[in-house]
């Protein structure tokens, strides 16, 4: 389970860079940097300790008996659902005093990563090299579906094929599922999110990010042998520090031409779009204060993506990243065109820069409408198509090895709004207009003689998929039933179904042709530069490190940690200003904290998206903290690391236990942790 590699040289690896697979730690690097060689035995109870959450996020286990760990904004989706006019769990919080208060999340999943194993031979040996775009594609997904299938049978465990340096290897992970998920422990969000978006992606910072859940099997806690210790301990300003997530999608083997695209065409596509839904969130909430507690947890991932987004394009817009890049290419190409044995390799930067025009292409051309009852009928009407299919000919997500999350995801409980539904639908609708064009014949067939505020108001009241019973009987109900069906939304889905499946296809085969384009770039760098490193990100687990250290920012050094007293000092500061009002809990219980108790404190460990709750450990394998966001000059992170002034920001475990003690009268929940 546990290996170690030769890293690359130094010089190709900047500071504490690196997102490590755990099948793959970094253990001479951290002998000779920070003199500290992780056993087997302390990477393989950090992995089975850490948790990847279904709605975006990491977390890890805390105790023997199933307490989890996680941010409160990776925990909102869950806390927005079990929320309702009379119980506001997302302003006012929530503390279980017993199991039985403890509230069901209606359709949470965890993964805990169990084993990983290489399969990338067997996934290159059913491809054949001759084969067309299409049929390489078509034969590596049947390759993986007849893998994961394999793996479940035997295993019973989720099994996912993971695509790592650009299509060069391919590691199975096989993942125990945790779907009985409760809460135990949320903060306010006035707490979790202090000095919202102003303060968002800045530093210093003093939020108490945090929940806290507990996992269940067979109607109980779970018993748990793998869980973090709890240190008590502060932290030292350059002690070294791990962080055991699952980091979203990075882009660092990207090659300067794919990051132009990034930069001129994607990334202000996408800004467009969350600028877009902002306004039409912030809209909605102005009609009442039951709209906004609707919108707000929508509202509150739009608005932090817009700024995450605007950081990442000013940093591409930024003529030294571009320029950087373009050296290290151009040396790169050099040494590759002068040596024989690797100069077909250097066609695979002429076919990545060929395809970006045909990304661009692309941006506009999809018909998914991000709507939650669209996407149910689009996935029954999708599955009951499949369904008919051999699994390994089925669209990913569909196969035998994914029916199982996707049910989840199905028959979930959780609430749908269907005022707040018209109105995204509409939007949604308008958009596909402008994109397609209004004469476009698709456009004019889902229109059906209605302007969107109008179609999508027929549309709402024509569907009965807000029911769990009505979803599930479409489902059980096969081709026969979804075929059958008079359900307005099933049949937009299915006008728009052959669309859909043509403009994956070609999004596939597009992503088939970059794979193996980057395949050759990873075989050539690994050639010139040596074997080891990481891939780039994919929501999947890896171990980064760092120390903890503080930076200079316009003449003026910021310190590594804040305290709970520089929290009431910034809340006076601002008085009166929106998002900085602590409250009443801490207010009420100011004189009860220790104000010299750490609350947040940044590193440089190597992290982005997706790392989100993830654990902060020591070298003894403690918890010390809790990742909760990157400042800004971290947001380049999906395409460059730099330590100079990038840091991952964290909730202090010893504040997180203070706070438990001091503010929320849960001193019998921080006697558990750790335990």
């Amino acid at each position: 389970m546990f290996t170690t590699s030769a890293l690359a040289p130094a010089k190709f690896v900047l500071g504490d860079e690196g997102m490590y697979l755990f099948n793959d730690l970094p253990t001479g690097l951290l002998k000779e940097r920070h003199g500290f060689e992780p056993t087997a035995a302390w990477a393989d109870h950090l992995r089975l300790s850490s948790v990847r959450f279904n709605s975006g996020g990491s977390g890890s286990f805390v105790s023997s008996d199933g307490l989890v760990l996680t941010n409160h904004h990776v925990a909102s989706d869950t806390l927005h659902k079990l929320s309702s006019p009379e119980r506001n769990l997302i302003d006012d919080g929530f503390l279980a005093k017993t199991n039985e208060e403890e509230l069901a999340a209606p359709d949470l999943e965890l993964n805990q990563l169990v084993s990983i194993e290489d399969v990338t031979g067997r996934v290159n040996e059913a491809v054949d090299d001759d084969a067309s775009t299409e049929d390489a594609a078509a034969e590596r997904r049947a390759i993986i579906a007849r893998i994961e299938k394999e793996s479940l049978d035997q295993t019973g465990l989720r099994s996912d094929v993971i695509t790592l340096f650009g299509g060069a290897q391919y590691h199975l992970y096989r993942y125990k599922k945790y779907t009985d998920v409760r809460l135990v422990w949320a903060p306010e969000t006035a707490a979790a999110f202090f000095g919202g978006d102003a303060d968002n992606f800045e530093y210093p910072r003093y939020n108490l990010d945090a929940t806290i859940m507990r996992v269940y099997e067979d109607g109980k806690p779970a018993k748990l042998e793998h869980f973090l210790k709890w240190s008590e301990v502060p932290l030292s300003e350059d002690e070294l520090v791990f962080v055991s997530g699952n980091p979203g999608r990075t882009q660092r083997i990207y090659t300067v031409e794919a990051l132009k695209f990034l930069r001129d065409d994607r990334i202000p596509y996408v800004l467009d779009f969350l600028r877009r839904k902002e306004i039409l969130m912030q809209q909605f909430g102005l009609e009442g204060t039951e709209q906004a507690r609707r919108a707000r947890d929508e509202l509150f991932g739009i608005q932090n993506a817009r700024k995450a987004y605007t950081g990442m394009l000013g940093g591409l817009q930024n003529p030294q990243t571009i320029a950087t890049k373009s050296t290290q290419q151009a040396e790169l190409l050099r040494m590759i065109n002068n040596d024989a044995s690797l100069k077909p390799l250097a066609k695979a930067w002429d076919e990545i820069a060929s395809l970006q025009a045909e990304k661009r292409d692309m941006l506009r051309r999809g018909v998914t409408l991000r709507s939650t009852l669209f996407s149910y009928a689009l996935e029954i009407v999708l599955l009951a198509a499949e369904d008919q299919k051999p699994d390994e000919k089925r669209l990913r997500g569909y196969t035998d090895a994914a029916r199982e999350s996707l049910l989840q995801e199905l028959y979930s409980t959780a609430p749908v709004y269907t005022d707040l539904e018209q109105v995204k639908l509409a939007d949604e609708l308008s958009l596909l207009i402008e994109n397609r064009g209004a004469e476009d014949e698709l456009v004019l067939k889902v229109l059906d003689g209605k302007g969107p505020r109008e179609r999508a108001a027929e549309l709402i009241a024509g569907t009965s998929l807000v029911d769990v019973d009505a979803r599930k009987s479409l489902v059980e109900g096969g081709s026969d039933a979804v075929d059958a069906s008079d359900d307005a939304m099933i049949e937009l889905a299915k006008t728009l179904e052959a669309e859909y499946r043509s403009v994956r296809e070609t999004n596939e085969q597009i992503e088939e042709r970059e794979r193996q384009a980057y395949a050759k770039i990873t075989e050539a760098v690994t050639k010139i530069k040596g074997t080891g490193g990481y891939p780039d990100a994919t929501f999947t687990l890896r171990l980064a490190f760092g120390t903890v250290k503080g930076y200079s920012e316009d003449g003026e050094f910021i310190a590594p940690f804040t305290n709970f007293a520089g929290a009431y000092q910034h809340a006076n500061d601002h008085a009166g200003q929106d998002d900085f009002d602590l409250p009443e809990s801490w207010m009420e219980h100011e004189a009860d904290v220790d104000g010299d108790v750490q609350l947040n404190f940044v590193c440089t460990a190597d992290i982005i998206g997706g790392n989100s709750g993830s654990p902060v450990v020591n070298r003894a394998g403690e918890l010390v903290g809790l990742i909760f966001d990157g400042n800004i000059q971290s947001l380049t992170s999906d395409y460059i690391y730099s330590d100079e002034q990038g840091r991952a920001v964290s909730v202090s475990g010893v504040g997180i236990l203070e706070a438990l003690r001091s503010i929320y009268d849960a001193k019998a929940l921080a006697a558990q942790i750790g335990k």
